[in-house]
């Protein structure tokens, strides 16, 4: 037996879209349902160098498929100006839940953002209006990519506006789209009133307030990852139909942090967690329902899933590279 090793590049082509997004919404249901474990995210503070470690394991069985990991990540600021290296560096660790042989170490990075797409995109399937073909994008970072690649794979987006205030990083955008889309570069008001919007923004302040939505858009907000982080406006959230993926992780880190630390808003506000809608214990849209927002932090049984995708797609295309890495073949 050999473990596989999967860089970027094989982790991108390996992880195809539709299949991704299947299985994160069979680990939601699989969440929802007690058929995963997941322990809290564990932090490692370095101060001394501007970062930290975070620990993500989990298991989780869908029924058809049982699959194990750990993704160790990092967040680490100074690392672009100081040593030529990305904020984030991520890697995964898929095991064999039976044996716990390891079957693949693959790029963790690449991974977090096609899992935190196809996570918008289980939620926009729930959320939008079914004719949904526009979608807005606040932020047109490295995550707003796989946000329209994952969400068209739900909705048959035609127009896309994406808003940013740098002009190099909003044309990277068009320039990568305009191909498949009527894609342009528009104010935050104009890709708020998209049937769906998803904001990837660090801000907080928030940037997105009533206004700037129509009345039945669905709003995915992707960005806030930390204590303090906020990007829809307190009045647009008081109003909207609020679905979050995990209640501790998005009242400490999540888009209504702020908000619900402040008493703004409580567990009365929100209306359920995304594997509630995907088991059916709680309504997805319905004919009354306004605006919607999906509160996603990212949850550790995303990434096992993901990488079982990126695994077992691997492994039908000869990708990747075997190495013996615990020393079977000798013994």
């Amino acid at each position: 037996m050999n473990t596989l090793l999967l860089d970027s590049n094989d982790v991108d082509e390996n992880a195809r879209m539709s299949a991704v997004v299947e299985a994160i919404e069979e680990a939601f249901g699989a969440f929802e349902r007690g058929d995963s474990q997941m322990p809290a995210k564990s932090y490692i503070d370095l101060p001394q160098y501007n970062g930290d470690f975070r620990s993500m394991p989990a298991y989780l069985d869908t029924g058809e498929w049982d699959a194990a990991g750990l993704k160790w990540v990092n967040v680490h600021p100074d690392n672009p100006e100081k040593h030529e290296l990305p904020t984030v560096l991520g890697t995964m660790i898929y095991s064999d839940p039976e044996t716990a042989f390891p079957l693949a170490i693959m790029d963790g990075t690449a991974l977090t953002m096609k899992r935190t797409g196809a996570a918008a995109a289980v939620a926009t399937d729930y959320l939008a209006v079914e004719d949904a073909t526009s979608m807005g994008i606040v932020g047109a970072g490295v995550q707003s990519y796989t946000q329209l690649e994952a969400i068209s794979e739900v909705r048959p987006i035609e127009e896309v506006v994406v808003a940013d205030k740098d002009d190099e990083r909003t044309q990277a955008f068009i320039d990568a789209f305009d191909d498949e889309f009527d894609v342009r570069a528009g104010s935050i008001s104009e890709a708020g009133h998209c049937d769906v919007v998803s904001t990837v923004t660090p801000v907080e302040n928030p940037i997105v307030g009533p206004d700037d939505v129509a009345d039945h858009t669905h709003i995915n907000a992707m960005g806030a990852d930390a204590e303090g982080k906020h990007e829809l406006a307190d009045d647009l959230l008081r109003e909207a139909t609020i679905v979050i993926d995990d209640h501790e992780q998005c009242t400490h880190s999540g888009e209504i942090n702020v908000p619900y630390h402040e008493g703004v808003l409580s567990d009365s506000d929100i209306h359920g967690e995304i594997g509630e809608l995907v088991v059916g214990d709680k309504a997805a849209r319905t004919d009354d329902t306004g605006v919607t927002v999906f509160d996603s932090t990212g949850l550790a049984i995303q990434d096992v899933a993901a990488a079982h995708v990126v695994y077992e797609h691997a492994l039908e295309n000869d990708n990747g590279t075997t190495f013996d890495l615990i020393g079977v073949d000798g013994v």
